[in-house]
């Protein structure tokens, strides 16, 4: 594979302006525009679909492909500290740096580089909203029946070039508990406030999760943000709280989302909002079977499940075989100075050529 040819690619997408938030993403955004002038040229039938509110999905095919590649083009917010700039690609001592470079331009860069190099058939989806928690692009494309088309997908996440099969899922659940206020010093406070019902459901989750954990189904619990009521000498109102869960392969939000909803009484008094349910790796009723075969096929390393959640749980959730093989290290994903080797680029372009030259 040719490094120059990836950096040719990495260089545009880099400097395209793509922090989500605020997602200010269109068709004509520059990253998109520079991905369809590259796949014109080399050959592929082109699909711009814009889905509203910086939601683009960037479909590419040439030939008959079983094989397709997934990457977002979005990045997190930039941030303070940069001693280089955010949006300009630099090269140096054997790194890339540049927001977006590990997480996942860089894979871009490196699908770009293989369309020009092999003429044999290939599909790309390339989308922009995977940072925004809402996977709307992913969700609307397994909407069109050329999902059906492919019997595996690869999410180019940053893997260290090796094969990655399963990861945990990533669920977001707000709730707003309901009290009855009043004086505090009114004996129903231990019921009736809204703090109370809270804290008691909140204890009975995180016993739920321990037992679940302690039985061998590992469940992640984290109550992340609490609020509520006014004032001490006030029997609360209402209390909102924000709290997250990652489960393992195989297990399913749905089955826990029920197991908690009505923990300690809640369902009398609670309403739950779900910003974002994503399962895991693979999803709940699939295995790895399909998956491993192909990384046999394909002489591709593999390597350990991770903690972090990827879209290939959607693409798995709709009963496609998926995994996750992209250059650099997720530590270096969403960090100031964000890089990613210039042999890890070279190593996962390598690995993208043979899937393709030999599967399509």
């Amino acid at each position: 594979m040719n490094l120059e040819h990836v950096l040719e690619n990495l260089a545009p997408l880099v400097a395209c302006d793509s922090q989500n938030p605020p997602r200010a993403i269109t068709p004509d955004s520059a990253m998109f525009v520079h991905a369809a002038e590259v796949l014109d040229r080399a050959g592929f039938e082109l699909a711009l679909e814009d889905h509203g509110d910086g939601h683009v999905n960037l479909f590419a095919r040439r030939g008959r492909a079983r094989t397709l590649f997934n990457c977002h083009l979005d990045t997190v917010p930039i941030g303070e500290g940069w001693t280089r700039p955010p949006l300009e690609m630099t090269v140096a001592d054997g790194k890339v740096y540049g927001r977006g470079v590990c997480d996942i331009k860089g894979a871009a860069a490196g699908l770009l580089a293989v369309a020009e190099q092999t003429r044999a058939p290939m599909a790309i989806l390339f989308s922009s909203d995977e940072e925004g928690a809402g996977s709307c692009c992913i969700r609307k494309f397994l909407e069109t029946p050329e999902h059906r088309d492919f019997d595996q997908v690869v999410v180019c996440e940053p893997t260290n070039g090796r094969a990655v099969l399963a990861h945990r899922g990533f669920l977001s659940v707000k709730g707003h508990f309901h009290g009855v206020m009043g004086h505090s010093s009114e004996p129903r406070a231990l019921a009736d406030n809204a703090n109370h019902r809270a804290a008691r459901w909140t204890s009975a989750a995180i016993e739920h999760c321990a037992a679940e954990a302690e039985a061998g189904r590992p469940t992640c619990f984290n109550l992340g943000l609490f609020n509520g009521g006014t004032k001490s000498n006030v029997i609360a109102g209402d209390a909102r709280l924000h709290y997250s869960a990652r489960l393992g392969p195989g297990q399913s939000n749905d089955a826990l989302l029920e197991a908690l909803r009505g923990l300690a009484g809640a369902d009398e008094w609670v309403d739950w909002h779900i910003p974002f349910s994503g399962p895991p790796l693979p999803a709940a009723g699939q295995d790895e079977q399909a998956a491993r075969e192909f990384c046999r096929r394909h002489d591709l390393p593999l390597g350990e499940p991770v903690g972090f959640w990827t879209e290939a749980s959607l693409f798995s959730d709709a009963g496609l075989p998926a995994l996750v093989l992209g250059p650099g290290d997720i530590a270096q994903a969403h960090a100031v100075d964000e890089w990613v080797s210039v042999e890890q680029l070279e190593l996962a372009a390598a690995r993208y050529l043979r899937m393709v030259d030999s599967y399509g």
